[in-house]
Formats: structure tokens, C-alpha cells, sequence
């Protein structure tokens, strides 16, 4: 079964700092979706490992099974238009709306 379109939370406002974490749910499809969070329009990478230095500036951790992008500390730099993409190889991915985050 395709996915539905998922249900983002995003909240509008952060403080710098703090844990944030947006979730992205869908529950229609089989097998179970995998999600893929955007920031700005570009698809934000799964942290893995260490020792790259473009992992190093990396301050989320995304969830591709459950659809969480977590903030361990907030900066102003996360500060933007997130949406995410529930896929699972079946039909068509789908997108919920974009959402914006002020930090």
C-alpha cells in the first residue's frame, strides 16, 4: 500500500539552545514508510559515524524508521522551512507541507 501523506509537527518557534525534535508520522502505508526530513528544499543527511568533517557541523539526528529529526541543541542556523517525505518503495513518496522554525 502507498503512503498517505504524512503528518508533520514542526513548531513555529525555538529557543536557542534548547531540544527540539519534529516528527513525521503516516500510518497507511505497507510495508511501513521510511521518512526523509528537508530543510530549505534540500534532503538532510543521516548522521553516520565520525571523523567527516562535514558530519562534524551536523547538529540533528534523523530517524528514517520513525520519522524523527531530533535537535540535541538548537542554533539560528537551524532556523528555516522543514518538510518531510514518507516513502516505502510502493507507488508514489508523499510529502506533508512545509512548516517553518524560527530559533
Amino acid at each position: 500500500v502507498a503512503p498517505t501523506t504524512p503528518i508533520c509537527e514542526v513548531p513555529s518557534s525555538a529557543m536557542t539552545g534548547t531540544v527540539v525534535e519534529l516528527r513525521c508520522k503516516e500510518t497507511e502505508g505497507s510495508p511501513p514508510s521510511e521518512y526523509q526530513w528537508y530543510k530549505n528544499g534540500v534532503a538532510l543527511l543521516e548522521k553516520t559515524g565520525t571523523g567527516s568533517a562535514r558530519a562534524a557541523n551536523i547538529t540533528y539526528t534523523m530517524n528514517k524508521k520513525s520519522g524523527t529529526l531530533l535537535f540535541n541543541t538548537v542554533t539560528k542556523n537551524d532556523t528555516g522551512e522543514y518538510f518531510c517525505e514518507a516513502f516505502n518503495g510502493i507507488g508514489l513518496s508523499q510529502k506533508c507541507s512545509v512548516k517553518r522554525m524560527q530559533v
